[in-house]
């Protein structure tokens, strides 16, 4: 209804476009495990002009959403390759990621015309992007390759970023061509293979946070019978005047990073120093397990769609409260020093690198761009069938143009903006279904907030100084959360099929074989280029040391075998190429399970 004399801003502020008629217990009031009872929420398509504090609201629970897996490759990165001890670069790699895929996920949604082309650039669904778990094994990987070689850290993350940009190019090219092609170049079983091997990878370094962290799981070794007493700084003094010769000094085993407590090479947390699976440890990082279920049996719809960020807030407040007190000496698990370190506020480019290129990193790169142009696909087609749209139509197959192309651009972006590459985020479909809201508006609003969030540095400053083993809580259930999706992929075919069973069992075989026993082909933590398969320098080198070019020969053939989704991938095509076709069995009779009587 027009009002005589209303201004424009009056007609735009109405009660039915700021608040609207929305069912709020529907959303907000918690669920009664045994209730039969349904829900009746009202549906919006992603052309509808939801009202504003619903768009918002909506765009909260995406933000929170996808926070979790957003924040966890950037922060995991910057402390375990990067800075181990430099809190404000980790902290400022979080706010570039919430600030990068804001920007990303308004982009996606919105969606704009190529000017004097036919395609476009972003899905113009409720489609969000945000920072690749695919792309984090390489990163630690490349880095770890290159700091051992001499390269300084920060040098090293550049040149990761540098490759980054030039392998992007591969799924802007990957944008033009029609998807059915692209299914058909990799199948749904390639595909799954891949995206089972990544989830596979990482759940076992989720697993490594969740006891402490990963350098102190992988160094947990140190604190072994037949090695305890050569750990530690203080030399060994051999004695041996009594016999006539002399005093000799050797040096003792380092230990990680940080403190060494007792003797013993310890996790942090805080102020508290612990052994790698420590109860403590494990005990802080299962609260967060167990607020995930608690969410699921009594939470309503919204807390449903944020149960990672309450999961992990409840795990950082039991850690908060949490002491560890010997005799009269109680430490703390969170410390606030990281937070009053932090900026008030921060953006991008705050802190540059410098930009390079690192070739060994090049075949897993393109490798990622690869599994996420098909992740991107499927996850496209899931937010047409949960926002009621067509996947016939012109509009999907532009969507899915648009969604690969702003995919390939947004990395290439991200690099530039000191972030790592970034994806169509998959776990937003849930709650679009969960809400029943469809509209861009919310997907808009989302990027708002998550700009929001990275803008306030205070932000990540209360995010770097969760313990590592209640993150790890959190980063088991996402990274076993990508292994449920190849999951559900591989699932799509035929596993009764005997090719199928074949092309499965030889690439997972390796793919999981790698992901448990890295060590068959890589170097072990702080012994780079002393593997038994490819050695470049150690005791089971006989030559001289390798040169600078049989180093990076050697560094892309080790990654490449040591990186789980990289040998699967590659086996699952090589295998689907070469294989023939199952026989096809000709009876005279159907056989008894067909046969109805």
């Amino acid at each position: 209804r027009i009002v005589r004399g209303a201004t424009p801003l009056d007609m735009a502020l109405t009660k039915e476009k700021l608040i609207g008629d929305y069912d709020w217990g529907a959303l907000c009031l918690p669920t009664v495990p045994w209730s039969k009872s349904t829900r009746k929420m009202p549906f919006f398509s992603r052309n509808d002009e939801t009202p504003l504090l619903v768009a918002a609201v909506m765009g909260l629970q995406h933000c929170f959403a996808m926070i979790g897996g957003l924040i966890t490759p950037p922060f995991v990165v910057m402390k375990f390759s990067v800075g181990f001890t430099d809190v404000k670069l980790q902290q400022y790699a979080i706010a570039a990621s919430l600030i990068l895929s804001g920007i990303f996920s308004i982009v996606n949604c919105l969606q704009f015309k190529i000017p004097g082309t036919p395609y476009v650039l972003g899905t113009g669904v409720l489609s969000v992007l945000g920072t690749s778990f695919t792309f984090l094994p390489v990163f630690e990987n490349g880095i770890a390759a290159m700091k051992a070689s001499g390269t300084d850290a920060e040098d090293a993350y550049g040149k990761m970023l540098g490759t980054v940009m030039i392998c992007s190019f591969l799924e802007i090219f990957l944008s033009f061509i029609p998807k059915d092609k692209l299914r058909r170049m990799f199948p749904p079983l390639v595909t799954g293979v891949a995206v089972m091997c990544i989830g596979i990878g990482l759940t076992g370094t989720g697993m490594k946070y969740w006891g402490g962290g990963a350098v102190c799981a992988e160094t947990a070794w140190k604190n072994h019978a037949s090695a305890y007493d050569l750990v530690g700084f203080p030399p060994i003094v051999q004695n041996d005047t009594w016999k006539g010769g002399g005093v000799t000094m050797h040096s003792r085993i380092a230990p990680i990073p940080g403190t060494v407590c007792g003797g013993k090479t310890c996790c942090e947390a805080g102020d508290v120093a612990l052994p790698f699976g420590s109860p403590e440890l494990v005990g802080l990082g299962f609260s967060v397990f167990v607020m995930l279920v608690l969410v699921e049996l009594f939470g309503s719809p919204m807390m449903k769609n944020c149960n990672v960020i309450i999961a992990l807030l409840f795990g950082y407040f039991v850690a908060g409260v949490s002491e560890k007190c010997v005799g009269s000496t109680c430490k703390k698990f969170v410390v606030d020093t990281k937070i009053e370190a932090a900026e008030d506020i921060t953006f991008l480019w705050a802190k540059t690198f410098k930009l390079g290129f690192y070739g060994p990193a090049v075949f897993p790169l393109l490798i990622a761009f690869v599994v996420t142009t098909l992740e991107t696909i499927g996850d496209i087609g899931a937010v047409y069938d949960a926002s009621e749209e067509s996947v016939e139509s012109d509009e999907f197959d532009k969507s899915i143009q648009g969604g690969l192309l702003s995919d390939g651009v947004c990395s290439f972006l991200a690099a530039l903006g000191t972030g790592m590459p970034n994806t169509t985020f998959s776990q937003n479909n849930g709650v679009i279904a969960l809400t029943k809201c469809a509209s861009r508006r919310a997907g808009v609003a989302c990027g708002c907030w998550l700009i929001f969030f990275g803008i306030l540095a205070k932000i990540s400053g209360i995010i770097s100084s969760i313990p590592d083993c209640v993150i790890g809580g959190m980063t088991t259930f996402l990274f076993v959360n990508v292994f449920i999706s190849g999951l559900k992929t591989v699932s799509q075919v035929d596993l009764t099929s005997r090719r199928n069973r074949m092309i499965l069992a030889i690439s997972l075989g390796v793919g999981i074989g790698v992901a448990i026993v890295p060590g068959i082909f890589a170097d072990m933590r702080a012994s780079y280029g002393t593997s038994p398969f490819f050695p470049c320098r150690g005791p089971f080198r006989t030559e001289k040391d390798c040169t600078k070019g049989e180093q990076g020969v050697r560094d892309g053939i080790v990654q490449f075998l040591s990186t789980p989704y990289c040998i699967g991938t590659v086996l699952a095509i090589l295998m689907n190429a070469i294989l023939p076709p199952d026989m096809e069995i000709l009876r005279k009779d159907a056989p008894i399970s067909e046969n109805k009587a």
